[in-house]
């Protein structure tokens, strides 16, 4: 026996009995461990576990679980069929949490939990427990539209909720707050939660009227008020805003070094109006490059404490939602005087590095400077040039041109250099909902990413890095941007997964590299199964997040990282350009590098949550104007992707992104059974086989525009190809049919992801996706996302 594995068996026998207490001949015959050998091994691992505060000893001299360690605090995943999941520990498997033992928490409440039984020993199923308080409930208010049903318990109306994770509860509303009239849409706080007199309702008191159902945008805006994301500026930030000129002063010119005469671009997207950077490339006679990212002084505009950086830190990011942006500042600073715009004098911080032909950063400069863009161009034109060689272009912007293709080279070499170095580049699709006046839309249409995109990309990581590096090195209290190394548990799971699938991988799990996993893409690129293990390799990497801690960013294969180049609509960017002037201003001594040290885990921690508060928004308007494109084709075919399959159906994408549910209930050509170690659904008599990256003709057979859910029916089955992925059996069993649910109920394995609801594919992928966190620009839901 592995003595790490006694000491896990050992510890779950502690935690499935917290109350009681036992003897070492106890524990082992718990066990089945018998005999002198391994009498020694159990005292031995019971020391360590009372060493690790696991365990500890009784007067009488027997070994319970540590009182401390007896209630678990984490956050409540709520399941459609009222069970649930609660993530309590980053290494341990999440917790199943039966219908009867929620305590009628909501999906992302924090609670407390007592663990009832343990995991399996072999970890191939999870812990349950059973919550035991909430310590926080996650929604303190709801959004949606006002009724008067006659159903109302005696209440003054309805709220009918629209938020998918408590859209099974029925809301209603006391006469105590305002009185909305039907048709309105309003703000609500929650006063009772679900409890035993009225488990399936919640009741609460109208605080605010945001417009009438029949609004255009209501739908968004109503996403916006759920998600808690302050929509409009309070009046002492618009008039603090409306006091700062819209030029630079005399005065703000000073100790800024002038760089006017340097040949500075924008690049952006069409409609972008806050361009936050400007770059600037030529080629030293060494051979080598200079490169200047040059980005827009936000922080001496924001100053500490004032009431515009007070909001910008309630808001921590901009969030851009299908066809507007609420912005992290006000307009006149956004699109104003913080915007390098064409022509017009800026303040700005300027990174500048001169680049061997290697791609490596070898000496650089980070200083306050005054510049002035040649150009504000486009990532179209500029693609134009480089890539379509188009006349008309390159006549336009004649004098530029030369940069551009400077540009272009020096791209390359940083592309080649982190590639090298295992950074991990996964192929994102990402949409663009075309609406109309009205807000409806009209088409869905794929971002491509051309040589434009990837180059500014380049430059930003080049910049976000050597600013990271340059703070790291001083010693001083900084801010990164990091990603985390996975961990061994979850990286050991996908590289045995990619092993049933043929795919053979070198390398140790508990010292995984990012090259290791750079090659498995590689090793999968244009295959079938290519789409199948980038998901799978996403839901196995770490969120990335901002930290006081210089972390590493895992996925760009980086050791230091940091977002610098964002401040328009990101508050870590605009807090790092603020650390920068201090540190310049003030040298680096024992008394500076108190300035930050207190506060920055709190910046950190809070922007990582608005971050993902920001990230959960914008999918959700995207997943509800995906559906309410795709209500106007309810019945029609169109060729798809399997992008995953569980126990309950499978998840299909078609080419423009939108996604819906195949449920298993609808294939009744067959029963079909889910084979976990090929992840794929099989016949039992036709052997049709579903799995990861198979295309498939599917036709829409339904949608829920207020869920954001697409249902789909697979056109000609009998064309689906075959394997032999069940094992044979010896008579044939004709029997169709059956229970057909044949994911949900209580066949647990401890992670909330496998859950049978439409969203357990979702739910890890969410966290992962878009999550690298590398900081770059991009077109991500608007032509204005930069990252």
């Amino acid at each position: 026996m592995q003595d790490n594995e006694l000491k896990n068996e050992i510890a779950n026998v502690l935690v499935g009995h917290p109350d009681k207490s036992f003897s070492v001949e106890e524990v082992a015959d718990i066990l089945k461990y018998h005999g002198s050998a391994a009498f020694k091994l159990i005292v031995q691992e019971l020391a360590i576990l009372e060493r690790e505060k696991v365990a500890s000893v009784t007067l009488d001299g027997k070994f319970q679980l540590n009182p401390e360690k007896r209630k678990l605090t984490g956050v409540f995943h709520a399941n459609d069929k009222g069970f649930g999941f609660v993530a309590y520990d980053e290494v341990e498997p999440d917790a199943y949490i039966a219908p009867d033992n929620t305590m009628m928490a909501l999906n992302g409440d924090t609670v407390e939990i007592e663990i009832v039984r343990p995991a399996s020993a072999d970890q191939s199923k999870g812990p349950e427990g059973k919550v035991t308080a909430i310590v926080d409930h996650k929604y303190k208010s709801v959004v949606g539209g006002f009724s008067k049903p006659d159903d109302d318990h005696g209440y003054y109306g309805e709220v009918k909720l629209t938020d998918k994770k408590i859209a099974k509860y029925k809301f209603y509303i006391n006469d105590v707050g305002i009185k909305p009239t039907p048709g309105e849409v309003v703000t609500a706080q929650i006063v009772e939660y679900p409890n035993a007199s009225h488990p399936d309702y919640m009741v609460g008191i109208a605080e605010k009227v945001i417009g009438s159902v029949d609004d255009p945008g209501i739908d968004i805006l109503q996403v916006v008020y759920a998600h808690d994301i302050p929509a409009e500026f309070p009046e002492e930030v618009t008039e603090a805003a409306n006091a700062i000129p819209d030029h630079v002063t005399e005065e703000e010119k000073i100790g800024r070094e002038d760089i006017t005469d340097q040949t500075l671009v924008t690049i952006d997207g069409e409609s972008s109006k806050d361009l936050d950077d400007a770059v600037t490339v030529w080629q030293l006679p060494n051979g080598n490059y200079h490169l200047g990212v040059h980005i827009a002084d936000v922080s001496h505009y924001v100053t500490p404490g004032s009431p515009l950086d007070k909001e910008a830190f309630r808001r921590g990011t901009s969030v851009y939602l299908t066809d507007r942006v609420i912005p992290m500042l006000p307009r006149r600073l956004s699109n104003g005087i913080c915007s390098l715009n064409e022509g017009e004098l800026r303040l700005c911080m300027s990174c500048e590095m001169e680049i061997d032909q290697s791609g490596n950063v070898i000496k650089h400069r980070i200083h306050p400077s005054l510049m002035r863009s040649k150009a504000r161009m486009t990532y179209t034109a500029v693609n134009q040039i480089l890539e379509a060689h188009d006349e008309k272009a390159m006549d336009q912007y004649e004098e530029l041109v030369p940069m551009f293709e400077q540009m272009g080279d020096l791209h390359r070499i940083l592309a080649k250099n982190r590639k090298n170095h295992g950074a991990i580049d996964f192929d994102d699709h990402e949409a663009e909902i075309i609406v109309d006046e009205k807000g409806h839309p009209i088409d869905i249409k794929v971002r491509v990413r051309g040589l434009a995109e990837r180059m500014i990309e380049s430059f930003m990581l080049a910049a976000n890095e050597t600013v990271a590096q340059h703070y790291f090195e001083q010693h001083v209290p900084f801010l990164y941007r990091v990603h985390e190394t996975p961990d061994a548990d979850r990286i050991k799971t996908f590289f045995e997964t990619l092993t049933a699938f043929g795919i053979n991988v070198k390398g140790d799990p508990e010292h995984i590299q990012p090259k290791t996993l750079q090659n498995v893409l590689k090793q999968v690129a244009g295959k079938p199964e290519e789409t199948m293990v980038s998901v799978m390799l996403l839901r196995s990497l770490k969120q990335a997040k901002y930290s006081d801690q210089s972390l590493g960013h895992f996925g760009l294969a980086a050791p230091y990282y940091t977002h610098f180049t964002s401040p328009i609509r990101r508050y870590p960017d605009t807090m790092v350009h603020r650390m920068i002037h201090y540190y310049e201003e003030n040298g680096v001594n024992e008394q500076t590098k108190q300035k930050f040290a207190n506060v920055l885990d709190e910046v950190a921690v809070t922007t990582s949550e608005y971050e993902r508060r920001a990230i959960d928004a914008e999918r959700d308007t995207d997943a509800m104007k995906k559906a309410e494109y795709m209500n106007d084709h309810v019945g029609e075919e169109f060729d798809a992707v399997i992008s995953s399959v569980l126990k309950f159906g499978m998840f299909v994408e078609l080419p423009n992104t939108v996604e819906g549910l195949v449920h298993i209930s609808r294939m009744n050509d067959d029963y079909y059974e889910y084979v976990e170690q090929f992840m794929a659904l099989v016949g039992r008599n036709t052997r049709r086989t579903y799995k990861m990256g198979q295309p498939i003709r599917v036709k829409v057979i339904n949608v829920d525009v207020e869920q954001s859910a697409v249902d789909f029916d697979i056109v000609d089955p009998e064309n689906t190809p075959t394997s032999d992925m069940l094992p044979k059996r010896r008579h044939n069993d004709n029997y169709r049919g059956g229970n057909r649910q044949n994911g949900g109920g209580n066949n647990h394995n401890g992670n909330r992801n496998s859950s049978n609801n439409r969203n357990g594919r979702n739910n890890n992928s969410r966290n992962n996706s878009n999550n690298r966190g590398s900081g770059h620009r991009s077109s991500n839901n608007n032509n204005n996302r930069k990252h």
